[in-house]
């Protein structure tokens, strides 16, 4: 490793990998790409694996310092591959500093090899202590202060965690003390963001070369903390040998989609949405499918809902055109008007709901099909271009005829199949919401866990019906209101805190955030 680090020799000062900005890269990879990213840097870029492993511990290093300029220790937990590796080489550079540093050896190091060995005999070179790994020991270490480096497994896990590194993920969790990840919280699935047994929970997680898709969806948000990526310092080309397996999507990029209003607008550039549900007892999901419609710009909005609610609803949003229909027949004159419907909150999955449906689907617009037309969906095979489906997990299962488990199991599989076997866009909620479409798989990374609260998926399939009805395609709008939407929590939720956030708390914030653009 001293042969590739002349300028780290241990009478010089060693001059960090700089991080990165805060924005991320937008095209994101599974393992696989990750390795042809690396092998490709590796093998046609003439850039030697040690290089690239001391890039990342510097880079990983520096991204440490950032977050915690003075740490009393820094205890570092060493697997055996390439990921402790990254581990070693943090060691080594803090040792350089004079700052008090120790490395936790898990697993047997006589199965370390290659360049993750280089890294090893780097930091014994440099006066790092290694201590071989044991429960009691390593709570005594870390009961007072400092940050923990999770070096443990990396993208390298294939199966559930063993034992041995059980116990350390345990160790790390337990501690108390801030923890940095190296490339990917340990036990964390980077194709798929499940966790494979048990996971580590960081504080910063610093992602190598190509970011992980698995870092952003299911438990990969809470696993991760802060998300730092570098590429350190590959060329342009490694990136374009090497097609991502999807993108991060992100609002700036999308607001573009909404151009400003002509001075002489009128309601009938914007579209007339007709949002269709509202059984008995369920009113409030379509009154705030149609409220937040027209607070993301649709020219006109109509609802059809049960007849009792009309009074009650007209009273709440006057803005809003609201009829009672008794039956499939009676939508016909509200569906003949709209350019867009959205269907399903609040819908109820008895007779009325069932007739509406049908109806809707007769019909040729744009549709938003959420809630329980989803459930009612499930036992129906229909495929169309020209919707965007909104399911949650449970919802995913039904329409998949799978359960829930295997839908969060792979997230991107479940989305993926969906879109394949629906057409048009499919959004499946829950952290980490993916949008896919025929063109690949977006993730927005927005939202918080304030907005686990009845009313937030009324309010999105009025947004998204509100960006058909200005005139955006199915790609676009699943996107664009997807990212809306969740910006529009985290802003809601800095007002006054996640919890007892309601849907209705985004409003103001939809509004402000689709006049930026």
């Amino acid at each position: 490793m001293r042969a590739i680090l002349p300028e780290c020799g241990a009478q010089t000062d060693c001059v960090l990998f700089m991080t990165m900005p805060p924005a991320l890269p937008e095209f994101l990879y599974d393992t696989a790409g990750v390795r042809a990213l690396d092998r490709y840097a590796i093998d046609r870029c003439g850039i030697p694996g040690a290089q690239l492993m001391l890039r990342a511990g510097r880079a990983a290093f520096a991204q440490l310092l950032q977050r915690w300029p003075e740490p009393a220790h820094i205890h570092v937990l060493c697997g055996t591959g390439n990921n402790g590796g990254d581990g070693f080489v943090m060691a080594a550079l803090a040792q350089q500093r004079g700052l008090p540093v120790s490395v936790w050896q898990v697993g047997a190091a006589a199965r370390i090899q290659g360049d993750a060995l280089l890294a090893r005999e780097f930091a014994v070179r440099e006066g790092v202590s290694i201590l071989s790994f044991a429960e009691e020991a390593f709570a005594e270490a870390a009961s007072s202060a400092g940050v923990v480096v999770d070096a443990l497994l990396g993208t390298g896990l294939s199966g559930e965690v063993r034992a041995e590194f059980v116990a350390a993920i345990d160790a790390i969790n337990g501690c108390g003390l801030p923890v940095l990840a190296a490339d990917i919280p340990s036990g964390l699935c980077s194709d798929s963001g499940r966790v494979l047994g048990c996971a580590v929970r960081a504080d910063l997680t610093v992602s190598f070369i190509g970011l992980k898709q698995g870092l952003f969806t299911g438990a990969g948000p809470e696993c991760c903390g802060d998300v730092v990526y570098t590429d350190l310092g590959v060329p342009d080309e490694v990136f374009a040998r090497v097609a991502p397996t999807s993108r991060l999507l992100q609002l700036e990029s999308l607001q573009g989609l909404l151009p400003p209003r002509a001075r002489a607008a009128h309601k009938g550039h914007f579209g007339h949405m007709l949002v269709v549900g509202g059984d008995s007892g369920m009113a409030g999901a379509a009154l705030m499918a149609s409220v937040a419609a027209g607070r993301v710009g649709a020219g006109l909005v109509s609802c059809a809902t049960r007849a009792e609610h009309v009074a009650a609803l007209v009273t709440r949003a006057p803005e809003v055109m609201a009829l009672g229909v008794r039956s499939g027949s009676e939508l016909q004159p509200a569906l003949a008007r709209a350019s867009v419907v959205v269907i399903g909150p609040g819908l109820g999955q008895a007779a009325w709901g069932e007739q509406l449906l049908a109806a809707v689907l007769r019909s040729d617009k744009p549709l938003v099909i959420d809630a329980d037309a989803l459930n009612l969906l499930a036992r129906r095979s229909a495929v169309r271009a020209n919707w965007i489906l909104t399911p949650h997990p449970g919802e995913a299962a039904r329409l998949l005829g799978v359960n829930n488990a295997d839908v969060q199991a792979d997230r991107f599989a479940a989305a993926r199949a969906l879109q394949q076997k629906f057409g048009g866009a499919v959004v499946l909620k829950g952290a980490g919401t993916l949008v896919a479409t025929a063109a690949g798989v977006g993730i927005a990374p927005y939202g918080n866990p304030g907005m686990a609260s009845g009313g937030m998926g009324d309010v999105l399939s009025g947004v998204l019906g509100a960006l058909l009805a200005q005139g955006l395609t199915v790609d676009q709008a699943a996107a664009f209101g997807v990212c809306l939407h969740g910006r529009a929590g985290d802003l809601a939720a800095l007002d006054g805190g996640e919890r007892g956030l309601l849907a209705t708390d985004l409003l103001p914030h939809l509004r402000r955030l689709v006049n930026a653009c």
